[in-house]
């Protein structure tokens, strides 16, 4: 009855999207007169390849954004070692992830952008790349694609699983979750984040036999390739911080500058020679700081400008992409923005760990917060959680006194070590089993 049920609202679904299709067609292209879409390669989202299909078995991995994306590459580059005989293929949504991740990838990976969760869209990009086997990173439940996916005797995986509450609540509406419990029955494996997403997961009557946990892939980021030109930048800058007090904001939204600078202007009456370094989510916002402080007489060293810090800079923004696993190994101290505002849902803590840094962040972590918990769990120093107003004396207690400064240094990376070991290897081995074995085996049916 439920599947039933769960069918009759795709059919409604797929009807929708099919009937919106112009609509949608040309959001893409007001999109990209806005810049929000790849000027050359926008039409990829409808389905239209720019790429030649090699022939043999193709495993399509697909992300959303830049974070998602990252935490993908580890395992296609596992992939890539014990499957040279397969073709992968990367697919992103935003042309931020992009623009750092076509860098990352292995050259003999396919990378284009994602399709619209349209029928034409979807149908014709399964058609032209027939994926023996489809990987979605932590969201992406898009009814064409996995009902289209089923249909072609596609193996899904979803890794990294995550739901919000918001998420959780939408997919969990009367009629929805139907829909919702039909799209999980189609998948063949679902590793997720944490006991908390399992639990949602389950409730959303996903197959409980097809739910295994092998750590968060977050851990198993790897450091960004720096060219060389951009790497004498930032040895240029790590002279400049030399015998200098140091602190980094990093990936805050609309609204946390406000916190973050007040914060410094705080710090740089005690300590007047501070650097403050600040990387802004998007680099947009990082271009409008900048130029609202230098209003106020502020000096300001902008990151795409290649400012220098000159005498009397205390002030670094950084407003470009994909640079801040670099700006993490030159700041002792990490305060991890996203997470000072209410409705905010915190940030990736994994990268400033591996780097060395002492971590602090706000109260609102959302699904963070699982992180957090277990690298609290293995050692309390690791990450210290705090409010705007006591932050001032978190970081002031931090930059005073060198010992405290190392100990949460060390205990940030210990933790980031004990809980990255082995991930790739766990999530390869269950895809290995659960995926890529069927996933052939079909292939070779008729």
């Amino acid at each position: 009855m439920g599947m039933e049920r769960g069918g009759f609202v795709y059919r409604i679904y797929r009807a929708l999207t099919y009937g919106l299709s112009p609509l949608i067609h040309l959001h893409l292209r007001w999109r990209k007169l806005r810049g929000l879409e790849h000027a050359l390669r926008w039409r990829e989202r409808l389905g239209v390849p720019s790429h030649s299909r090699p022939p043999g078995p193709l495993f399509w991995f697909h992300a959303v954004s830049l974070g998602e994306g990252m935490c993908a590459i580890p395992v296609i580059k596992c992939c890539i070692e014990r499957r040279p005989d397969v073709t992968v293929l990367m697919t992103t949504t935003t042309t931020s992830a992009f623009e750092v991740i076509k860098h990352q990838l292995p050259e003999n990976v396919i990378y284009q952008f994602s399709p619209v969760d349209t029928p034409g869209a979807v149908d014709a990009f399964l058609r032209y790349w027939k994926p023996s086997a489809i990987m979605l990173m932590e969201s992406e439940l898009w009814p064409n694609l996995i009902i289209g996916a089923a249909k072609n005797r596609i193996a899904l995986a979803l890794l990294n699983a995550r739901m919000s509450v918001k998420s959780y609540d939408s997919w969990s509406q009367p009629y929805i979750n139907s829909l919702t419990s039909l799209m999980l029955s189609k998948f063949l494996l679902v590793l997720p984040l944490s006991t908390t997403q399992a639990i949602r997961f389950q409730l959303l009557q996903c197959p409980p036999f097809i739910i295994n946990f092998c750590g968060d892939l977050k851990y198993a980021v790897g450091n960004i390739d720096t060219n060389e030109g951009d790497q004498r930048a930032l040895e240029e800058l790590q002279v400049q911080l030399m015998n200098r007090k140091v602190w980094m904001a990093s990936s805050i939204h609309k609204g946390e500058e406000k916190v973050m600078l007040a914060v410094h202007n705080a710090l740089k009456e005690i300590h007047p020679d501070i650097i403050t370094i600040i990387v802004p989510r998007h680099p947009q916002h990082g271009e409008q700081i900048a130029l609202e402080l230098e209003k106020d007489g502020v000096r300001v060293a902008l990151r795409s400008r290649h400012d220098k810090l000159m005498p009397g800079t205390n002030i670094y923004v950084v407003d470009t992409l994909g640079e801040l696993q670099k700006f993490y190994r030159l700041t002792p101290i990490a305060v991890i923005g996203g997470s000072f505002l209410p409705g905010s849902a915190g940030h990736n803590i994994s990268e400033a760990a591996a780097a060395g840094c002492a971590i602090l962040t706000g109260p609102y972590i959302g699904h963070f917060s699982h992180m957090a918990t277990q690298m609290q769990r293995l050692n309390p120093l690791s990450v210290l959680q705090v409010s705007g107003h006591i932050l001032v004396e978190a970081l002031s207690n931090l930059l005073s006194d060198a010992k405290l400064l190392e100990e949460r240094q060390e205990a940030a990376k210990q933790a980031y070590h004990a809980l990255s070991c082995g991930i790739t290897e766990n999530v390869w081995g269950l895809l290995d089993f659960h995926i890529f074995r069927i996933a052939l085996a079909n292939q070779d049916c008729p």
